[in-house]
């Protein structure tokens, strides 16, 4: 009996055992995390607009002068006028010069370019070989100084349309005895230097048109170069015998003589040139407007006679349209 009772319970065990494996687990229903919430797209900030670089034009009207570099020794074109005074209210700074410190042909017209501007004029007195070089560091923003136009200048320089032109012409002591070019062969002659004068008597490249080359200089000449030509002038004024003539503008040959330099002209004019304002090609403030607006007023000048009324005025001839 004791063994039946023993089987009975194995077999009652074995049937829950059974049933217990063969019942499917009740999983507890997986419960989904909830979707992650994504952040919204970052939203790009719109590129930057690049300012447009200021151009100097405009970089001029703002400030209020404009900075011309001109020669305070160039008679009757440009030169320091003794008499005048620097005003207490000027924006020019202390090293420039202002209108009422200079006085000349190229002086008024600088100051109509202001005038016509709205803005003041002040004047930097570079060297003209500094002018002509070009690369000027943005220490001064057009040049009005009777600057020759030529081939070589304008591949570092931009040009105005002319606003007058000068007849070139060779120079010598009152008492020199010397009648013509032919004579100043084997002679030491003096020139600004980098002007188109120096160019000439060195036999170089006007870079001018052939038909504004009326003569050649003197056979076996010396060249003399000081810094400005008005200089060679001043120079034999003073006894100098180094050089026996000097080679610039009739205008200021007729200026020396005015201002009773022992000096006079020899020969006939031996080039004629146009002369223009100039601005750096290599600028970091773009130029063209400003030519643009340059060109403007020296259109409008010649038009209204204003160009020709300075040339009366300063060589009592009107340069502006013819220059032989």
């Amino acid at each position: 009996m004791k063994k039946l009772f023993v089987l009975a319970n194995l077999l009652v065990l074995a049937s829950l055992v059974l049933a217990a494996c063969g019942a499917p687990a009740t999983e507890a229903p997986a419960t989904e995390a909830p979707a992650a919430t994504e952040a919204p797209m970052a939203t790009e900030a719109p590129a930057a607009t690049e300012a447009p670089a200021a151009d100097l034009l405009s970089t001029i009207l703002e400030r209020g002068y404009i900075v011309v570099s001109t020669d305070p020794n160039y008679e009757p074109q440009s030169f320091l006028n003794t008499a005048g005074s620097r005003p207490s209210d000027t924006k020019c700074a202390s090293d420039m010069l202002t209108t009422a410190e200079m006085q000349g042909f190229d002086v008024d017209v600088a100051k109509a370019i202001g005038d016509a501007l709205g803005v003041e004029t002040c004047f930097a007195t570079p060297s003209w070989d500094l002018i002509t070089a070009g690369s000027w560091a943005d220490k001064w923003d057009v040049s009005v100084g009777s600057m020759t136009i030529t081939t070589e200048r304008q591949q570092i320089l931009d040009f105005s349309v002319p606003y007058y032109g000068t007849p070139a012409v060779v120079a010598v002591g009152a008492d020199s005895g010397f009648t013509s070019l032919d004579d100043l062969a084997g002679k030491a002659l003096c020139a600004g230097t980098a002007t188109t004068y120096e160019t000439w008597l060195n036999g170089g490249d006007l870079g001018l048109p052939e038909t504004s080359i009326y003569a050649q200089p003197p056979a076996d000449i010396t060249v003399v170069a000081l810094e400005t030509d008005q200089e060679c002038a001043q120079a034999i004024a003073a006894g100098r015998t180094d050089f026996v003539g000097y080679v610039t503008s009739g205008t200021v040959v007729d200026a020396n003589i005015a201002a009773g330099l022992p000096v006079m002209k020899l020969g006939d004019t031996v080039y004629s040139e146009d002369l223009a304002a100039a601005f750096d090609k290599s600028s970091s403030l773009d130029t063209t407007s400003l030519r643009e607006k340059v060109d403007e007023i020296f259109t409008a000048m010649h038009a209204d006679g204003t160009l020709s009324d300075l040339s009366m005025q300063w060589f009592e001839v009107d340069l502006t349209t013819t220059y032989k």
